[in-house]
C-alpha cells in the first residue's frame, strides 16, 4: 500500500504522528510524508536514522492508495488540494476539537489502521463546489473548488454588503448581510452551520445558501438541488470583497461574476464500519446530552 501523510503542524500532533509512523514502519508500505511536515517530524524524531524508508512528496499521483491527515477538519481541507480529482481516499486523525471529517482518535489509530489495511472499511463519496470568475482571476484558477463551502464577505468596512443571486439565470434575490454562503452536505455541519443554516446528510444531492448576519429577518438559509448553477454579484461602499474556499481566501473587486456549481469530480473519504454520520452527529453536537430527552 502507498500512504501518503500530510499536516500543517508537529506541535499538538506529537503523539498522533509517533503511533502512526511507529505502525506503518511495521507495515509492509511505502510512506510518502508531505515535505513541509517531514522537516517539522525530522527535528524531533530523526527520521532519516528512525524510518529510513520513508519519503516525501510536494504533490500526489494516481499511485497512491491512501491519504492520511493529522489534525482537524481544517487540515482535511487542506488537503484536498493535493488530492484534487485524483480518486484518492481520505481519513484523518482527529487532534482537533469537533472533528466531522478527521474521525480516528489518538487511542483508535492502530485499530483504526488495522481494518484499513484489512480493506474493512466503506467509502464515502463527498461532492463539491467549483467556482469561475468573470473576469477570470488567477489565484482562482487552479484550485478552484472547496469541500465545505464557498464564501462572499466584506472587506475593510463594517458595512454590509449585498449579493444579487440567480439561480440557473433565474432573479432569486438581493441578499443584504455580511455575507453569503454557498455549502455542500459535507460543509453543512461548519461555518453554514454557525449562520443558522440546516445539518444535511453528506449523501444528499443538495446544497444550501445561508445568508450571513443577514438585515432583513425574513432572509432564510435555501436548500437547493446540486445540479443548480448559482450566479452571485457583489455590491457594497468598498470596491472590493473577499471570496473562500475553504480555508483558502481571495480578494475579489465589485464587477466581478461568481459562478458557482457543482464540481465534476467527487472527494473519497474512508468510514470505518463503526462509524456512522449519524453516529458522529449525535456525539459531535451533545444530541441526547440533556437528561430531559
Amino acid at each position: 500500500m502507498k500512504i501518503a501523510i500530510y499536516s500543517q503542524y508537529y506541535k499538538g500532533n506529537e503523539e498522533s504522528a509517533a503511533v502512526l509512523l511507529n505502525y506503518l514502519s511495521q507495515k509492509a508500505s511505502e510512506v510518502f510524508i508531505e515535505d513541509h511536515f517531514y522537516q517539522l517530524i525530522d527535528e524531533h524524531l530523526d527520521l532519516k536514522t528512525n524510518f529510513k524508508n520513508f519519503k516525501t512528496f510536494q504533490t500526489l499521483d494516481n499511485s497512491f492508495d491512501l491519504l492520511i491527515s493529522i489534525g482537524g477538519d481544517g487540515t482535511i481541507l487542506r488537503a484536498i488540494t493535493f488530492v484534487s480529482d485524483r480518486s484518492i481516499p481520505i481519513i484523518g486523525i482527529n487532534t482537533g476539537r469537533l472533528g466531522f471529517l478527521a474521525t480516528i482518535q489518538n487511542n483508535q489509530i492502530e485499530s483504526a489502521l488495522d481494518s484499513i489495511f484489512k480493506g474493512d472499511y466503506k467509502i464515502s463519496e463527498r461532492s463539491l463546489l467549483s467556482i469561475e470568475t468573470q473576469p477570470k482571476n488567477k489565484e482562482l484558477s487552479q484550485l478552484n473548488f472547496a469541500l465545505n463551502e464557498i464564501a462572499l464577505s466584506r472587506k475593510n468596512t463594517t458595512s454590509m454588503i449585498t449579493v444579487n443571486t440567480r439561480l440557473n439565470g433565474e432573479y432569486l434575490t438581493t441578499y443584504w448581510a455580511d455575507g453569503l454562503i454557498v455549502s455542500t452536505p459535507t460543509g453543512s455541519t461548519g461555518y453554514s452551520l454557525s449562520c443558522g443554516g440546516p445539518v444535511i446528510s453528506p449523501d444528499a444531492k443538495s446544497f444550501v445558501i445561508t445568508p450571513i448576519a443577514p438585515h432583513n429577518l425574513s432572509a432564510r438559509p435555501l436548500v437547493i438541488p446540486d445540479e443548480t448553477e448559482i450566479q452571485l454579484k457583489v455590491d457594497g461602499r468598498e470596491d472590493f470583497y473577499l471570496i473562500s474556499l475553504d480555508s483558502r481566501i481571495a480578494t475579489l473587486h465589485n464587477s466581478t461574476i461568481v459562478t458557482v456549481k457543482k464540481a465534476d469530480f467527487n472527494i473519497k473519504m474512508i468510514e470505518l464500519h463503526s462509524e456512522s454520520f449519524i453516529d458522529t452527529l449525535r456525539k459531535k453536537l451533545l444530541w441526547g446530552e440533556d437528561k430531559r430527552n
